[in-house]
């Protein structure tokens, strides 16, 4: 009796004896939805931009900005809505994010004006900026050796919303015009209000909060929705372990060397996300910080630039062939059709990143799917029929989602709780700009028929991109998550 009064465990430990269980599944299909709405709010700027366009006489660089607004706009949101989830809570990082996501999406399909337009989308990408905390939140629920696995299950529903979008373009478009879809693709984001009030708070940031007996609560409803028995003992935070016994480091923890004087101090409040942002570049995180900014750039740039060259580039090809065409951007049925086809690369995509990330690691994983995106993507410089360019982009854009999804579960690994949404919030903000200035080269470049230039362009940052995976300082597959400021090895 009295060894199971001084007995202690973690979260994590909590975690490994629940499994991935019915609970998981909720927290999954919560998070899911979220991550659907993202992808649905990001992929109808391919139908939107040029059908408004053609409505209200607009230029390339006007089309253009209506997509790099949503991208300054998820810039600012994933630095505040990161901060916001790491010192009130995860749910409340997301209820704004929802908030104002499905307003300003419903709204913007009644803009009256392209000035009114760009200023809702603006709003919307503030919101879709809080992606990342759904991520950070979905993942503290996971076990340390499946959590790979079902980080990729997770990033699946982005395919699916991706699909859906050109599904409902397809469908909504012709007949009813840009309005209806905008209305139509806010539709997930007030699902996540609707269900909001029974979403459970993070244990891990509970525990790191101090609120235990919350975590309790939390992780006991867990084991009785997956009919198991939480670990004898009381709870404790992974801190707090630290804290206690400075113990080695077992081969399946980043936790190494962690000395008292640098743990996370900032718990018991801050500046609004200043100190968090000094302990990402502290000495013991720079490198790694650093190196994440510029694969999340080079992810975002490519990523969204290949999804906005499978309609661009085509057009382009058309306009410098000088063929008479009735209407750039006319409501063709083969732009959705191109869209659509080119979406379900994402599912390979998904099943790749599945089978390689927790067997050959995130590094090697990220590394090699950059690297043949580069191949794919070379043909199109001396040559760009439609069967080629069709075939380049769908491999490029499997490869590059791939590499997307396991940055996503890479990032927050290497960073403890008190800085993890922080963290993948900076990280994701770096990439928005990556996603602001891909327009300007896949829209621009191609309209004044310099398509080489803009492959050559895309074929560098991708390059550079998988040179930085190659040089990041470490491997997190299998390692637990930690609330302590760690030491990499």
């Amino acid at each position: 009796m009295e060894e199971d009064q001084s007995a202690t465990y973690s979260v994590d430990d909590a975690l490994l004896s629940s499994g991935f269980g019915r609970y998981q599944i909720l927290i999954l299909s919560y998070a899911g939805v979220g991550l659907i709405a993202e992808a649905m709010e990001m992929m109808l700027l391919s139908f939107v931009g040029p059908s408004v366009q053609l409505e209200w006489k607009l230029t390339s660089h006007q089309e253009s900005m209506i997509t790099s607004v949503v991208f300054v706009g998820m810039l600012i949101g994933a630095y505040t809505w990161g901060v916001v989830s790491d010192n009130y809570g995860r749910r409340r990082g997301f209820l704004f994010t929802a908030i104002v996501t499905s307003g300003a999406g419903f709204l913007s399909a009644f803009a009256p004006n392209y000035v009114s337009l760009i200023s809702l989308r603006f709003l919307v990408g503030i919101g879709l900026g809080g992606g990342p905390v759904l991520a950070s939140w979905f993942l503290e629920f996971v076990p340390a050796p499946t959590r790979g696995t079902w980080m990729v299950v997770f990033s699946a529903f982005w395919t699916v919303g991706t699909i859906f979008e050109a599904s409902l373009a397809w469908t909504v478009m012709p007949k009813f015009g840009w309005r209806w879809l905008l209305a139509l693709s806010a539709v997930p984001s007030f699902v996540l209000l609707l269900f909001y009030v029974i979403t459970p708070e993070s244990p891990r940031f509970l525990c790191m909060k101090g609120r235990v007996t919350e975590a309790m609560d939390v992780l006991e409803k867990m084991a009785r929705l997956n009919n198991v028995q939480l670990p004898s003992g009381r709870l404790v935070s992974d801190k707090n372990i630290e804290l206690d016994e400075l113990s080695t480091s077992e081969s399946t923890t980043l936790l190494a060397d962690a000395e008292e004087d640098d743990t996370i101090i900032e718990d018991k409040g801050s500046s609004f996300g200043g100190l968090s942002v000094a302990k990402l570049l502290s000495p013991k995180l720079i490198r790694a910080t650093l190196l994440l900014w510029m694969t999340f750039f080079g992810n975002a740039f490519s990523y969204y630039g290949i999804v906005l060259l499978t309609s661009e580039l085509s057009n382009g090809n058309r306009i410098c062939a000088k063929e008479e065409v009735e209407s750039i951007h006319s409501n063709d049925a083969s732009l959705y059709k191109n869209v659509f086809i080119s979406s379900f690369a994402e599912i390979p995509g998904s099943f790749l990143s599945a089978m390689i990330v927790d067997r050959i690691g995130r590094k090697l994983s990220m590394a090699s799917m950059l690297f043949t995106s580069c191949v794919f993507l070379f043909p199109l410089i001396f040559s760009r029929t439609d069967i080629l360019t069709r075939v380049s982009l769908f491999g490029a854009r499997l490869c590059i989602s791939a590499s997307f999804t396991i940055v996503y579960i890479y990032a927050p690994e290497i960073y403890p709780t008190s800085v993890r949404t922080t963290g993948i919030g900076v990280a994701s903000s770096v990439g928005r700009i990556g996603g602001i200035l891909c327009p300007l080269v896949a829209v621009a470049l191609v309209h004044s028929c310099q398509q080489t230039t803009a492959i050559l362009l895309f074929e560098l940052v991708i390059f550079l991109s998988g040179l930085a995976v190659s040089f990041f300082p470490f491997e997190t597959k299998g390692c637990r998550l930690n609330d302590t400021e760690v030491v990499m090895n």
